[in-house]
C-alpha cells in the first residue's frame, strides 16, 4: 500500500513537472508574432518555474523528502541562493 501511495505520488509530480514545462516554454515562446525580443518579466517567470521544478526533482526524485533535516535545509537554501544569484546576475 505505501509503495503504491510513492508511485501515485511520484505519477502526479512527473505529471505536474510536465505541466509547467509546457507552460514555460509557452511563455519563453510567446512573441506575439513580433521578432524576438528580450522581456524580464517573462524570462524571470520561466527562471522561477524552473527552480520550481529543480526542488520538485531535488525532493522527490532525488531521494531528499526522506533526507535528515540538515540536508533538506541545505538543498533549499542552496536552491535560493543559485536562484538569488542567477536573477541578480540576469537583472544587472
Amino acid at each position: 500500500m505505501v509503495n503504491s501511495t510513492i508511485h501515485m505520488r511520484i505519477t502526479r509530480i512527473w505529471i505536474f513537472l510536465s505541466a509547467i514545462t509546457i507552460l514555460s516554454w509557452a511563455l519563453g515562446s510567446a512573441r506575439g508574432g513580433k521578432e524576438f525580443s528580450p522581456s524580464i518579466p517573462i524570462t524571470v517567470g520561466v527562471l522561477a518555474i524552473a527552480f520550481v521544478k529543480a526542488r520538485f526533482i531535488i525532493w522527490d526524485f532525488m531521494g531528499v523528502r526522506a533526507a535528515p533535516t540538515w540536508l533538506r535545509l541545505f538543498t533549499d537554501t542552496w536552491l535560493a541562493t543559485l536562484a538569488t544569484v542567477i536573477l541578480a546576475l540576469y537583472l544587472y
